[in-house]
């Protein structure tokens, strides 16, 4: 899959990008504010990573359009799921510090469902 990701920490943002990638994704674009993310919500991509916290405020709106878009995503914060919008509360979220293989499973589950979580 075409894979975006909105993460202001370089650290992990290189971190996701090889888990990824050794599983064969492809990574379009690593992103680290709101700005740059809504920028590219209409690029070509399939799903998308988010971090909440991020250079700018919370990625609450990207998540918001992405869903408008059906591109699924998921979350990948140290935030707790508790503060999510209840709007976006059923998003898939995976929490840090993450394993490799539950992000892994959160991507495969996005790629075999194809709609927003």
């Amino acid at each position: 899959m075409r894979i975006l990701i909105l993460e202001d920490d370089p650290w992990i943002a290189t971190d996701l990008q090889a888990i990824l990638e050794a599983d064969g994704h492809e990574i379009v674009d690593s992103l680290s504010s709101l700005d740059e993310a809504y920028r590219h919500l209409d690029d070509e991509f399939d799903c998308a990573l988010l971090d909440i916290d991020v250079i700018g405020g919370k990625s609450f709106g990207v998540a918001q359009a992405l869903a408008e878009r059906r591109i699924p995503f998921v979350f990948v914060s140290a935030s707790q799921p508790s503060d999510l919008p209840q709007t976006l509360r059923q998003a898939a979220f995976v929490a840090k510090p993450f394993e490799e293989r539950t992000l892994l499973e959160s991507v495969d589950h996005l790629s075999l469902n194809r709609l927003p979580c």
